[in-house]
């Protein structure tokens, strides 16, 4: 189990949820997988997330759950829309989940040139 950062700074909004309770399991979510995320690598140095309600004529219960990973050397920021506030924090979560370790990836292999167009 990797260590888990302590002081990683770590921001959480949410508006228009269905329920009051709902709030803390988004937070508690997006914390853990986070913290997860940020494990003992020293790339990230927070995080912010954000869960709302995006109402529109045709679309009355959708869900849109922004995260931005502080993160050497740029931001990561996604942003996924569902039916619910949960399924689209955890796509979100997931998408970012992805991204952070392709970059990864990239910077532990440095010997590789990008491919020419």
């Amino acid at each position: 189990m990797p260590d888990i950062q302590t002081d990683l700074d770590f921001e959480f909004y949410s508006e228009d949820l269905p329920t009051p309770d709902l709030e803390q399991e988004l937070w508690a979510e997006a914390w853990e997988r986070v913290q997860a995320l940020a494990g003992d690598h020293d790339d990230m140095i927070g995080a912010s997330a954000a869960v709302e309600r995006v109402e529109h004529s045709e679309t009355p219960h959708v869900f849109l759950a922004r995260i931005v990973a502080y993160i050497k050397p740029d931001n990561i920021v996604v942003k996924e829309k569902a039916d619910g506030p949960m399924a689209a924090l955890q796509q979100a979560l997931d998408q970012l989940e992805r991204q952070v370790r392709k970059r990864r990836e990239k910077r532990d292999q440095p010997w590789e040139k990008p491919k020419s167009p």
